[in-house]
């Protein structure tokens, strides 16, 4: 089993960094450690993403965007873009992490698109094929794939989004008939900000709750039919156009409603759970609510893929912002004859490297979930408990590259001024585009709520069945290590150890060992204090029992970030391992150490509360991360090309080296007018002049 709640182990610690060394990157090696397992897929889909045929064209109307998107999705069918993951069978590779990885290049294309494609195949495709059986397969799949049956994944509604098992609609059997009626009975039972459900969706999985001889056997999905050849709706089918969003518009999204639908039993995608012809239920799995996570557990995908195609936005972004950093010139605050680059101003550099750092962290992370992705999805390693740790993997990280690549993109965007405002930048359209991924396939915050609950799960789980001299023991231990930290002995031991010496302090704080204990300690000292806590629920009715969780709900999210910014730590620290070139891994480790010293700076005051910390240390953080950065700053380009991203994936003027050529031509041009003689004299060199004429001839009138 994946352990979710990490423990200490002993990692060697970093190596000193000394100011005299000049180390180098190999970006070639890098590169390809980043691109991963599935290095020849990505790059596959890299060079079709570079493609002019998948790029968003800025400016068009939210109609003609749709229009391009829908073509889109013939011309990846064309170029055999898009089927990695279904079986061999109906031509594809039964490659699920090739395809995930393959898939989430196309944001760097066009969001809209990648989105789109995502409905078709990694929502509606895979709807059918995981929850469907042979006779789904063989009906349904080949129009799926090459786009015969454009399709919706109807699940969200008005009333309920990530809120899956409260969804209202129902599908009732009529063994009469040996059909399911299915039903939006009120407004807010709609559904809502259904992809291709404005305009291009023939059919869809609607998932409803199945109804069968008047029991409620919960959430399933069920294909139905949508509109007719000529696009009106199928009789009981009605729905709305969503309109313009704030970003993804090359999406039809839209609201359908159901009233009376019949839909023939078989259509029932019952995988996991099925109606027979008088209406008794069967499944292979016993517990309703186990049922219902493995069926939605089968649609992870999403979630990981919107991991990745994050990661990869904000690489976009850093690319174009650092490189356009190390030309533009502003303000000669060294030089009355040559401006000064941005990325050498020290504020600078705290505005881009840190959110680089975290880029490689969960660019590393990424591929992680990646494998486990696939180790699920192809049989390797397929049971439940591993399905569980997938899907909690899945929930930890998907909300902070989300809102890392909004945050990247925002920054990246300030850092370069009126031009990163200009479209053409790019900054400000991905920023729109992918606003709503910190919201579907599961808001941000219900996401962390889950991986919440799943901590205190394993942490309840390891107490279980123990003899009470154990529970006696721990709480023994529980004590005294509440006593060292409050009492302020951890802090005493730190200021002893490092003398009153900010380079002592600074030498424990970037050790591996040093910055895993803390991230650790963080993450378990709350879950254990919260199980104390919300231990009370025991025994109270529901409503106090509620009452009690959302007294702490803060909490649980908050302890589920730093459990996955953990995760997010340990696998850039076993992403360095793979590092062979030493230059290569000296630099990397310092931009792992910028990472784990920017968390902890960011959390500081419950370091600092919680005795985890001296004043000494605490007071170094700061310098030494100004120290880091000025260590990667030299490298800051070679890191960023390190991405792989060319110019037919970046499209971004400044990226282009405009701006070099800008500034080389000013410097030429004022190099030309001091040289000539004719340049105008400033005036405060005038007024020096002037002054030091009058200093001159005072002096001489004092020596008459």
């Amino acid at each position: 089993m994946t352990q979710i709640i990490s423990r200490p182990q002993q990692i060697p610690a970093t190596a000193d960094i000394r100011d005299d060394e000049q180390a180098t990157v190999d970006t070639a090696a890098l590169g390809e450690l980043l691109l991963g397992r599935w290095a020849h897929v990505r790059r596959v889909a890299r060079e079709l993403a570079g493609r002019p045929e998948v790029h968003k064209i800025e400016g068009l109307t939210h109609h003609d965007h749709r229009l391009r998107c829908l073509d889109q999705l013939h011309y990846l069918v064309e170029q055999q873009a898009v089927h990695r993951a279904f079986p061999k069978a109906f031509g594809g590779n039964d490659d699920h992490g090739g395809n995930v990885a393959g898939f989430e290049e196309l944001v760097v294309a066009d969001p809209s698109l990648q989105i789109k494609a995502g409905v078709q195949w990694g929502l509606f495709g895979s709807a059918v094929m995981h929850l469907g059986t042979e006779k789904h397969h063989e009906a349904w799949l080949p129009g799926i794939m090459n786009m015969e049956i454009p399709g919706c994944f109807a699940m969200t509604e008005t009333g309920h989004g990530s809120d899956v098992a409260s969804i209202a609609t129902t599908a009732t059997y009529d063994a009469a008939t040996d059909e399911f009626v299915i039903n939006t009975p009120f407004r807010a039972a709609w559904k809502d900000y259904i992809g291709n459900g404005a305009i291009d969706g023939r059919a869809a999985v609607v998932f409803a709750q199945l109804i069968t001889n008047g029991v409620n056997h919960g959430v399933h999905g069920i294909y139905v039919e949508l509109r007719n050849e000529d696009g009106s709706f199928t009789p009981g089918v009605g729905g709305e156009d969503d309109g313009i969003k704030g970003g993804l518009n090359g999406i039809d999204n839209g609201r359908l409603h159901f009233t009376d639908v019949r839909v023939p039993r078989t259509n029932l995608l019952n995988r996991y759970g099925d109606v027979a012809e008088d209406g008794t239920y069967t499944s292979s799995i016993a517990s309703p609510g186990r049922r219902f996570f493995t069926m939605l557990g089968t649609l992870v995908q999403g979630r990981v893929s919107l991991d990745g195609a994050a990661v990869a936005a904000s690489k976009l972004a850093l690319t174009a912002a650092i490189t356009y950093s190390t030309q533009r010139r502003q303000f000669n605050a060294s030089s009355d004859l040559r401006e000064e680059v941005l990325m050498d101003y020290q504020r600078h550099q705290r505005r881009l490297l840190p959110r680089l750092a975290a880029t490689y962290a969960a660019s590393f992370a990424h591929e992680e979930l990646l494998e486990k992705f696939d180790d699920v999805f192809s049989g390797g390693h397929d049971t439940d408990e591993d399905r569980q740790d997938l899907e909690t993997l899945a929930a930890a990280l998907k909300p902070l590259s989300t809102w890392l690549a909004l945050d990247t993109l925002q920054e990246c965007r300030e850092a370069t001024g009126g031009q990163g405002f200009l479209i053409e930048n790019r900054f400000a359209s991905l920023r729109a585009d992918l606003d709503v991924y910190v919201t579907f396939e599961g808001d941000n915050n219900v996401l962390l709520q889950l991986v919440a609950k799943r901590l205190l799960t394993d942490y309840a789980k390891e107490f279980k069945g123990v003899d009470f001299g154990v529970l006696a023991r721990y709480a023994v231990s529980q004590a005294a290590g509440r006593t060292l930290h409050r009492s302020g002995l951890r802090r005493v031991a730190q200021t002893v150890a490092d003398t009153g010496s900010g380079k002592k302090s600074a030498i424990a704080m970037r050790d591996e060992a040093t910055q895993h204990e803390l991230l650790t300690d963080r993450v378990q000292t709350r879950v254990a204090e919260l199980a104390g806590v919300l231990r009370g629920a025991r025994g109270k009715s529901q409503e106090k029992s509620a009452a009690l969780f959302n007294e702490h709900q803060n909490e649980l999210i908050e302890v589920a970030h730093a459990h996955a910014e953990l995760l997010q730590w340990e696998a850039f620290t076993r992403g360095l391992k793979k590092i062979e070139d030493p230059g290569t891994r000296e630099v990397v480790t310092r931009l792992r150490d910028l990472f784990g010293l920017c968390l902890i700076e960011k959390d500081l005051a419950w370091f600092l509360m919680n005795g985890r910390l001296s004043s000494q240390r605490a007071r170094t953080l700061d310098g030494y991360i100004n120290r880091l950065l000025a260590k990667i700053r030299p490298h800051a380009l070679d890191l960023v090309e390190a991405f792989g991203y060319g110019q037919e994936h970046l499209r971004s003027t400044i990226a282009t080296g405009v701006e070099d050529q800008r500034q080389q031509e000013a410097a030429e041009y004022m190099r030309r007018r001091r040289a000539s003689g004719d340049a105008p004299i400033d005036e405060k060199t005038l007024l020096a002049r002037v002054a030091k004429e009058k200093k001159a001839k005072k002096a001489a009138r004092a020596r008459r």
